[in-house]
This record gives structure tokens, sequence and C-alpha cells, in this order.
């Protein structure tokens, strides 16, 4: 019911701010995530009963994730529109002190002493007919005026609902995000490639002083396949869709502060956003990994390793096969409690990006610019 309530006041304020863009206006931002969190809300209650549990509570952070990066934006628009409208008040405030005195004596008045006038009858006249001239424009500032009050009326009521809509909607993640790791460790269903060899796997971790090193080593490591097979990689570059969504913080040997280079790139991402492999995949390694916190590191064909480094927690085994989107952990933080996540909101979209997840694609053992494979 809270739903569709403010979902009402979306439509409202989209009538209100009909001469802003319908794509980024409050109300229309807001409107999308009201809706995704519906979406949402309507996919965990699904996930509960679902033969593929794992894929559907995937589903169902995603719904959630993008809801929360709409009501970001939509509380962002509504802080930015209603301080501008401040503003203008603020500015305008002795023009508006000024309007208001004259429409409170604009009235009809035929009295005798209204008739005198320090230049006689014709004074009178001429005065009353320059006020008549300003009355229209007046009158359409007041309306102005009036329409800009009921705005930021409606911006705080929409606000008030999104807050409770919102409240509930960081509640339901977090459920389903542990749905999720429970999900996954009970997981038997997947397609092993090969046998995973634990005195192997641990020599190779020991011989390694670097994660490049390793991934090398890894990359010449021979397996024994199995019965299952990859799609072919040859159409694949330049359409894997980005792991986990975020914003690129350091690009392909792009120098950081201190001066040193990598050879991947490192995204900001929001505390817990679900990370998932962007095409069919071996896992070949998974877990925690020098100072790169837990490293997963998928093979999505012959010769193409796909490290991500910097989660909190990883899913799967060693040697299986995933599925495109399939989730293979998620970034560290904690979940933002409801005034963190407004107060972020109202900061910009970019604040409560906290996380890194470092990304590297190799290729025969060497690294290349995920460019090539990526579509952002």
């Amino acid at each position: 019911m809270r739903l569709w309530r403010a979902a009402g006041l979306a439509f409202g304020l989209c009538a209100a701010l009909s001469a802003q863009a319908q794509d980024t206006s409050p109300a229309a931002l807001a409107e999308a995530a009201l809706a995704q969190f519906e979406d949402a809300h309507t996919k965990l209650e699904a996930a509960q009963a679902a033969t593929d549990r794992v894929k559907a509570l995937t589903g169902v952070i995603y719904a959630y994730e993008s809801g929360l990066e709409a009501m970001r934006a939509g509380l962002r628009q509504a802080a930015l529109r209603e301080a501008e409208i401040e503003r203008a008040f603020e500015d305008e405030s002795g023009q508006v002190a000024t309007l208001i005195g004259v429409l409170i004596n604009l009235r009809p008045d035929a009295s005798p002493a209204a008739l005198v006038h320090p230049t006689g009858p014709i004074g009178q006249a001429r005065a009353g007919m320059l006020v008549s001239s300003i009355t229209p424009a007046m009158q359409a500032q007041a309306e102005e005026l009036r329409t800009q009050l009921q705005e930021v009326s409606i911006l705080r009521e929409l606000q008030s609902e999104a807050l409770q809509v919102l409240e509930a909607g960081l509640k339901d993640v977090q459920t389903a995000r542990t749905d999720l790791s429970q999900a996954m460790s009970q997981r038997t269903d997947l397609p092993q490639r090969f046998a995973a060899n634990p005195e192997r796997m641990l020599d190779l971790i020991n011989g390694s002083d670097t994660l490049e090193s390793f991934a090398s080593s890894l990359a010449v490591m021979d397996v024994v396949d199995g019965l299952s097979t990859l799609p072919d990689l040859d159409s694949a570059k330049g359409t894997w869709p980005l792991p986990v969504q975020g914003r690129l913080l350091r690009g392909y040997e792009e120098s950081d502060a201190a001066g040193i280079k990598r050879p991947g790139w490192l995204l900001a991402a929001r505390p817990l956003s679900l990370v998932v492999t962007p095409w069919p995949a071996t896992i070949r390694y998974q877990g925690a990994f020098l100072d790169y916190g837990n490293v997963i590191i998928l093979e999505p064909g012959n010769d193409v390793l796909l490290v991500l480094a910097g989660l909190e927690e990883v899913y799967g085994d060693i040697g299986s096969v995933i599925p495109a989107g399939t989730a293979v952990g998620l970034m560290a933080g904690a979940a933002p409690d409801l005034e963190a996540f407004v107060t972020n909101a109202e900061l910009g979209t970019g604040a409560g990006l906290t996380e890194t997840l470092y990304i590297e694609v190799r290729e025969g053992g060497k690294p290349v610019d995920p460019t090539q494979w990526f579509t952002q």
C-alpha cells in the first residue's frame, strides 16, 4: 500500500514538474525506484520456493541494488530541487514581500477618499491605470510562487514516503544476501570440469609472491577436462558487462598516488555489492591471497583468465563450471543504516563507493587491457 501511495505522489510531482525532463525529475527517479523495489520484493517472496534459489536470489539482489541506485538519484535530485527553490526565495525575498503587500492592497475602492490624489482626479486615474497594467504580471508571479511552494510540499511528502519504502528495502536486501550465502554453501548441482588438488594449489600459493606470478602459474597449470565445455570466446570480446555496479577509479597501467602501475582496472563499489561472472567460466581458484583480500580467478576460455580481487566473501568450488551472471561473491563493508543512506544520497551519487574491486584479464598468461573485453 505504501508503494502505491508513494507512486501516486510521484505522479503528482510529475505534473508539477512538467517543465523538467521526465527521466531526470525527482518524481520520475522515485517512481523508477519504487517500481524496482516492488519487483525485488516480489522476487524475494518467490525465491523461497524457487527450484534454483541461487539464481532467484541473485536476481533479487540485483533488483534491490538497481532500486537503491534509483532511490539515491531520486533523493539527490529532490534535495537539489528543494535547495534551488529555497535559494530563489532568498534571492527574491524583497520582491516577494513587495508583491505580497501590493496584492493585499489590490482591492476595489470607490470611496471619495480614494479619489483624492496629489495631482487631482487625472493623477488618480493614471495611478489606477498603472496598477491595472501591472496586475496580470504580479498575478502570474504570485501563481508561480504558489506552484513552487506546492512543489516543495510535494517533494517533502515524497521524500517521507520514500524513506519508509527504503527502510524496508535495506532490510530485505540484507536478508537476500544472507539467504544467497547459505544457498551457495549448499549448492551441489554445478558441473565439474576438474577436481581440485588442494596440495598442489597450496604449493602454487606458497611459491607465488605476487598476484601476477600466481595467476601466471595458474594459467599454465594443466587440468583434466571433464564433460563440461565452455562457450567459444571468439565473439565475446567487448561484450562482457562489469562484474559489479561501480565506477572506474584507475585504468589499465594507470599510476596510483604512490606511482605504482597495475595491469588491470580498479573499480569503486558500494559495500556488500554483489559480484558476478560476466561470462560462463570455470573456477580456477577462490580464497584469500596475500593482502588482496579474497580472490577468485575464473577461466572463461582456453588461455584466458579473469582475476577478481578484493572481495569479502567468495562463492563456488574450484573446478566448478558456472553460467554467466552467477554470483561469485560480495564486496566488503557494512550495510548502511537509513540515516547514512539518505545522507550519502543527498551528498551525491558517488558517496558511499568505499570498496574497491581489482579486475585483471590475462591471455596466454600475460595481462591485457580489460577494455578489450568489457563493454564499459
